[in-house]
C-alpha cells in the first residue's frame, strides 16, 4: 500500500472520492478505506454500482453514467480532491436504440462528447478524457490499488491442478495474442484451444466472451488468457477475476485460466481458488 498517500488523507481528514461501477471491487475498496479510517464519498453509477456501498461510505450519491456534471458537483460539494475508480461500466448501453433518451446526458457530458467527436471511443480514450475533464475542476485520480495492493495476484500456480503440456502451449500462444489485443485497446481476454482462437473479448466483456467460446467449442477443454494492456494505466480498467469468472468458465467448459501476476485483481481469493479446485479448473499467474 502507498502509506504516504493514505496517511496524508488521514492527516487532513479529506474524503477520498469513489466513482463506483459494477462488481465486488468497489465494496472491497470501501471496506479497506473504512479499515484505514479514511472517509469515502461515493458516486455510484446507477444500474451498475452495488447497493451495499451506501452502508460502507460516509456519503453516497447515485448518478447516471452520462451525468458527468453531477459527478463533479457531488465530489466538490463534499470537499473531495482525489478520486478513484473501481468497478466495471458496461459500454453496451452506448449502442442501444434511442441511447440519448436512455442515458439522458447532462450538459457537461454533451459538451465533453461533442468536443471529442473526432476521436475514437476506445476504453483508454474515454477514461483518460474523463480524467482530464475532472482535472479542470481540480479533481485528480489515483489508483484504488494504492489502498488494497493485496488484491493483485501473486505469480505461480494458484490451484491444485497444473496445466498440461498442451494447455501450456495454448497459454503461450494466446498470451501474445491477448497482449496485442490489449495494445490495440480492443479487449483483455482470448479463448484458445489447440492453438486456435475461439473468441476474443471486445465490448461484451470477459464473461460473455468465455460463454461464446463455449458455444463454439462444445467439446470444452479450452484455455482462457486474460492480461493487462502493455500500456496499462492502473487507475482504471485493471483486469479482474473472481468467482463469477470461474462459474462462467465451468458452464462453458473451459479448463485453464492464465492471468498476469502483479497486474490482475483477484477478488475473494480463497473462494475463487476453492471454486476452481472444485471444478478442476487450473489457474496460473505468469
Amino acid at each position: 500500500m502507498n502509506m504516504d498517500f493514505s496517511a496524508g488523507l488521514r492527516e487532513r481528514d479529506s474524503p477520498v472520492g469513489l466513482l463506483a461501477g459494477w462488481g465486488r471491487f468497489p465494496i472491497l475498496f470501501a471496506e479497506k478505506a473504512r479499515q484505514l479510517r479514511i472517509p469515502v464519498v461515493c458516486v455510484g453509477i446507477r444500474h451498475e454500482a452495488p447497493h451495499e456501498l451506501r452502508e460502507l461510505v460516509q456519503r453516497f450519491y447515485w448518478t447516471g453514467v452520462a451525468r458527468m456534471g453531477r459527478m463533479i458537483r457531488c465530489f466538490k460539494k463534499e470537499g473531495v480532491r482525489q478520486v478513484v475508480m473501481a468497478g466495471k461500466i458496461h459500454k453496451t448501453a452506448m449502442h442501444q436504440p434511442w441511447r440519448w433518451l436512455r442515458l439522458w446526458p447532462d450538459w457537461r457530458t454533451l459538451r465533453f462528447w461533442f468536443r471529442r467527436s473526432r476521436q475514437d471511443n476506445k476504453d483508454d480514450s474515454l477514461l483518460l478524457g474523463l480524467i482530464d475533464e475532472f482535472a479542470t475542476d481540480g479533481l485528480t485520480f489515483a489508483s484504488a490499488l494504492d489502498f488494497c495492493p493485496e488484491l493483485l495476484v501473486r505469480a505461480g500456480l494458484l490451484t491444485h491442478r497444473p496445466p498440461t503440456k498442451k494447455e501450456e502451449a495454448d497459454i503461450a500462444f494466446g498470451w501474445e495474442l491477448a497482449k496485442e489485443m490489449g495494445r490495440l485497446d480492443v479487449g483483455q481476454s482470448v479463448a484458445v484451444k489447440e492453438k486456435a482462437v475461439l473468441a476474443v473479448e471486445a465490448i461484451e466483456g470477459t464473461d460473455r466472451a468465455i460463454a461464446r467460446a463455449g458455444e463454439l467449442c462444445r467439446a470444452g477443454g479450452f484455455t482462457v488468457i486474460k492480461v493487462a494492456k502493455p500500456q496499462q494505466d492502473m487507475r482504471f480498467d485493471v483486469p479482474t477475476i473472481g468467482t463469477a469468472t470461474i462459474l462462467t468458465m465451468h458452464q462453458a467448459g473451459a479448463r485453464v485460466l492464465a492471468i498476469e501476476a502483479g497486474k490482475t485483481i483477484l477478488i475473494d481469493e480463497g473462494q475463487t481458488i476453492d471454486l476452481a479446485n472444485r471444478h478442476g479448473i487450473s489457474i496460473v499467474a505468469r
